[in-house]
């Protein structure tokens, strides 16, 4: 069953509720706090994207290809085609020395208004490398390049490197890679099904890498940590949710669409996955804030950053109060 997590409301009414779940989790794996229904199996999206990106560091990409740390990544973002961005991408297709109509993502405008603005009032067409997910693309397609695997059918399930991602997250979340259940994105990649619960074992690895036994593995995934929290304005954009959180260097973050959100803390050792079920994710700041103020989190520049994302009061373009976010959940801790 769903649980109320947010609230907005506009005077004294209540206009809208989000229902959702949360799992964390502490260093053992096992539950420590929930809310609604930890074992809520729904797919990562985007939130696998950091995983997806670990074939490819785990067989030392950076030492065949010149890419530099923001390139790097990129392979783990959702990023909005913000001029940097696509500056960084452009790099990589030459370096990677492929042609962009071989990136299986659909030709698109840019998610920040202001590039998409800019873009439409030039006249300039669409392009595959706008598309949010094309780093992960390019960083999958130098991988096949590199193990001289076919590149014509990278995105296809059954291919090696998705193969590779696939055992690669049953291993980092601890559950069986048959039991994940396999769809399509919408950029074209397999996406994955799996229990909160596993997703934020997977997070715990990257929060404490040294729980993964398999070292190469567990390289990939500290260099690919280090990467998002120091080249934090790549894995999403300005005034974003995930490049705001990896400005501190204690969280490894990631959202996914339809509502997934995950993080790891490195120093409590502990990780979160969450789910709002109606997919929203503008609510995803005031619910992080509030999973932060319960356990005690002491970086409190951190919190206020969610809030200031997700206000607790809302204006409006006359700068009238007019609302209120609240997020209404109480975590419960086991044991």
């Amino acid at each position: 069953m769903n649980k109320l997590l947010v609230q907005e409301s506009r005077g004294e009414l209540v206009e809208c509720e989000y229902e959702g779940h949360i799992c964390g989790i502490s260093y053992s794996g096992d539950v420590l706090y929930r809310f609604g229904n930890p074992e809520h199996v729904t797919h990562m999206r985007s939130a696998a994207k950091p995983i997806q990106a670990i074939p490819s560091f785990r067989h030392r990409i950076d030492e065949r290809y010149p890419f530099s740390d923001k390139e790097l990544t990129i392979m783990t973002a959702s990023h909005r085609a913000e001029p940097y961005q696509v500056q960084a991408l452009e790099s990589m297709l030459g370096k990677i020395g492929i042609d962009e109509n071989e990136l299986v993502c659909h030709s698109t405008y840019p998610l920040n208004a202001d590039a998409r603005h800019e873009l439409v009032a030039q006249g300039k067409p669409e392009r595959h490398l706008y598309h949010n997910c094309s780093g992960k693309h390019l960083g999958i397609l130098a991988y096949c390049k590199s193990k001289g695997y076919s590149t014509e059918n990278y995105a296809d399930p059954n291919h090696p490197a998705q193969q590779e991602i696939l055992a690669t997250l049953s291993l980092l979340a601890e559950y069986p890679a048959e039991r994940i259940v396999v769809a399509i994105d919408g950029c074209g990649f397999p996406v994955f099904g799996l229990p909160l619960h596993n997703m934020a074992k997977a997070y715990l690895k990257f929060a404490c890498p040294e729980l993964i036994e398999d070292l190469a593995t567990r390289s990939a995934v500290e260099q690919i940590g280090k990467l998002m929290n120091d080249n934090f304005e790549m894995v999403s954009g300005t005034g974003l949710i995930c490049s705001t959180l990896l400005k501190d260097s204690n969280i490894v973050a990631k959202g996914g669409a339809k509502g997934v959100y995950c993080f790891g803390l490195r120093k409590e050792k502990m990780a979160f996955a969450l789910k709002v079920m109606d997919g929203s994710e503008d609510k995803w700041p005031i619910i992080v804030a509030s999973i932060l103020e319960q356990i005690g989190y002491d970086r409190q520049e951190t919190i206020d950053s969610m809030y200031e994302l997700c206000p607790r009061q809302f204006t409006n373009g006359n700068g009238t109060i007019v609302g209120a976010n609240t997020a209404v959940f109480k975590l419960e801790k086991i044991g």
